[in-house]
């Protein structure tokens, strides 16, 4: 589908600690990967890793473990995707249904950040940088998701007050940052925040208190919204984009809920 604003801002990744680049990598956790670099099986630019603190730069860097190269082979690469209903969050389905990966056409190989259900629309993000992609999604960052829920009836106030206080599920209690009825839709739709992506947890907190749910709509993550961009079609986000989520997962981020997100 189309991308409604066509402009790579090109960042460039911060050098990166070699254990967490080659964790990152898919090549085991960062414990496996200094002892993988004490036994002198990594090479960095030609030089055997000395020391396990060193730091390598993702794109400028060769890094070859037991003689294959790793990491980064292109520079990455953000995308923001009004995702449409009826498909579903992966690269391929072997039962041919329809992926999002058909509504972005790019050259670089980019992958979902999460998962969205197959009829939940709205904001979905995509890149190639492994590492911004498994920080987004790891629960100590408490990345904000917003939601615009639409229910088969009305919600009482007992109800909102039971997702307030947290709703139980199999796996432990599931807690919601924020609840708001949306005025004007006779309580039969409401906007709710949270900071964690289990799967399908916004359906199963609906369900836990009597309540299906007819649509549902992410119309914010991490602060970015689908404005301007029509369901199905992407754009890059912006260098301001990627600075703000930079922002969110690194060791200075903002407080929660506080100004400074970019102007979207």
């Amino acid at each position: 589908m189309a991308n409604v604003e066509g402009k790579d801002p090109g960042l460039h990744p911060a050098p990166v600690r070699l254990n967490r680049f080659l964790a990152m990598a898919g090549l085991g956790s960062r414990r496996k990967m200094d002892v993988l670099i004490a036994s002198g099986a990594v090479t960095v630019n030609g030089t055997p890793a000395a020391t396990l603190g060193i730091k390598v730069d993702p794109l400028r860097d060769r890094v070859v473990v037991n003689g294959a190269t790793v990491g980064l082979a292109e520079k990455p690469v953000y995308i923001l995707l009004n995702k449409p209903k009826d498909c579903i969050t992966t690269l391929s389905d072997e039962r041919g249904r329809t992926t999002v990966m058909e509504y972005v056409h790019v050259r670089q190989r980019v992958f979902p950040v999460g998962r969205l259900d197959r009829n939940t629309t709205g904001v979905l993000i995509l890149t190639n940088d492994g590492m911004m992609a498994h920080a987004l999604q790891h629960p100590r960052y408490e990345v904000e998701r917003l939601y615009r829920v639409t229910l088969t009836r009305g919600i009482s106030d007992d109800d909102i007050k039971r997702l307030r206080k947290g709703v139980r599920l199999e796996e432990g209690v599931a807690r919601v940052r924020q609840v708001e009825i949306v005025d004007g839709s006779k309580r039969m739709k409401v906007f709710l925040t949270l900071a964690e992506g289990r799967n399908r947890e916004v359906r199963r907190m609906f369900e836990a208190i009597g309540h299906d749910v007819r649509q549902l709509d992410r119309v914010s993550y991490a602060g970015l919204t689908p404005s301007g961009v029509p369901r199905g079609s992407w754009r890059f986000l912006s260098k301001e984009e990627v600075l703000w989520l930079k922002q969110l997962v690194g060791p200075e981020r903002p407080a929660r809920n506080k100004a400074g997100r970019p102007k979207v």
